[in-house]
């Protein structure tokens, strides 16, 4: 029987988030009422208009035959409306506009397209998983910079086109940033598009978060940069913006050579998702949006209960500006476990599921993050769990240290 392990899967790592997930999966079956801010999924229903279209559409027979792999004509077109009155910036839904089954599969199969084994590509680290593994499984080398705008990241630029062996093929930018929250504004595009103008790298924008942002102007797009079409191509979804994780509806976006890439690899793999879903996510897009303000002050309600309960219980986080995520610092009693085993504590104690930062990234591995998906009152129950917690732990610190009088007083331990 053969037991070598194939290429591909010998150059993932074991997935860090499945670890947690089995212990909340043996946690449930023993009863636990566990509070989940560990995966991105959006808890409420999607929109009523939203649903109404897909049933509509559904009733019809025509609407159950294979669908288009590159995404039914209204579509496209609804979202270059879309990028026209939000962006104001206008864009050809025949050769610039792909639609996908999600933005993590257009991520994936775009990197596939572009990809030649041995090619170097720029990462930020931490990022979300597909970012770097798209490029991974399809034989890249990825070359890991900082996440944060500014100028550090632009130095490091500067140091991978000295360094990298072949010269860097593409960069893969996100913003807002999961998990960070960071933002980036046009001068920072400005700069990163003429850089990679300059040196001939592609640029794949991840916009995932444009619409849920918090106090914040609205995150701009990288294609409103003079010349970004000429290299980038952006990722938009449906999932968080109208609340249709489940639906599998996204979009590639900009340059038309990485855009007619995209498309012929997807040609050879799928047939597009349900034609009703895209009629209806059209319908999403083309209809009224309040819905989105609503999913928007939502995230913005949960994100200040969290933020300032954990406050309360001692526990300080940067307030995200944007996205559904707060990016948390372990605190410093428990900085030495990293963050999986942290996550794996915080299970066990308190019934609170956060996600581990490595599984980000080794730079990410001082946090974990935390998903604004339960409600409020759910969030509240939370943070008195957490708070109980520390309380015990702290009790416990004090009773080691008096019973092992021969260690050095304790210092004040600031959460």
């Amino acid at each position: 029987m053969m037991e070598q392990e194939f290429h591909r899967i010998r150059r993932l790592p074991p997935y860090v988030f499945a670890q947690v997930d089995a212990m909340k999966a043996r946690a449930r079956a023993a009863g636990d009422d566990i509070i989940d801010f560990g995966m991105g999924n959006p808890d409420s229903p999607t929109p009523a208009h939203i649903v109404e279209k897909l049933v509509e559409a559904v009733q019809d027979p025509r609407t159950h035959r294979y669908s288009s792999s590159r995404g039914i004509p209204g579509l496209r077109k609804a979202h270059a409306a879309y990028y026209e009155r939000r962006f104001n910036v206008s864009v050809d839904p025949e050769t610039e506009v792909v639609v996908t089954i999600g933005s993590k599969e257009g991520l994936a199969n775009l990197s596939s397209a572009i990809t030649t084994p041995g090619d170097v590509i720029l990462v930020p680290n931490p990022s979300y998983p597909i970012h770097q593994f798209g490029f991974i499984i399809a034989g890249a080398a990825a070359r890991n910079i900082p996440v944060e705008p500014g100028p550090e990241f632009m130095a490091a630029l500067e140091r991978a086109v000295q360094h990298s062996v072949p010269k860097p093929t593409a960069l893969v930018l996100n913003y807002p940033n999961n998990p960070t929250a960071y933002l980036a504004d046009l001068d920072f595009y400005g700069q990163v598009v003429d850089f990679c103008r300059f040196h001939g790298i592609y640029i794949l924008s991840d916009l995932a978060y444009a619409e849920i942002y918090f106090d914040v102007p609205p995150p701009p797009s990288i294609l409103q940069i003079p010349g970004a079409r000429e290299i980038a191509v952006e990722f938009t979804s449906m999932s968080k913006t109208y609340s249709m994780p489940g639906w599998r509806i996204g979009f590639a976006t900009g340059n038309k050579r990485l855009v007619a890439a995209l498309a012929r690899n997807k040609s050879y793999l799928d047939y597009g998702a349900f034609t009703p879903i895209q009629v209806a996510a059209a319908a999403a897009l083309n209809g009224p949006q309040d819905c989105v303000a609503e999913i928007r002050q939502r995230y913005k309600e949960r994100r200040d209960v969290l933020i300032g309960g954990l406050a309360s219980a001692g526990w300080e986080i940067p307030t995200p500006p944007a996205t559904m995520f707060a990016w948390a610092p372990i605190p410093p009693a428990f900085k030495h476990m990293g963050s999986l085993e942290f996550a794996k504590l915080l299970l066990r104690e308190a019934k609170v599921a956060v996600a581990p930062g490595v599984g980000f990234g080794e730079q990410g591995d001082d946090h974990v993050r935390l998903a604004v998906v339960e409600n409020r009152q759910r969030t509240r129950q939370a943070i008195r769990s957490i708070k109980a917690f520390f309380a015990r732990y702290d009790e416990a610190m004090d009773d080691t240290w008096k019973k092992n009088s021969f260690q050095p007083a304790r210092t004040e331990q600031k959460w």
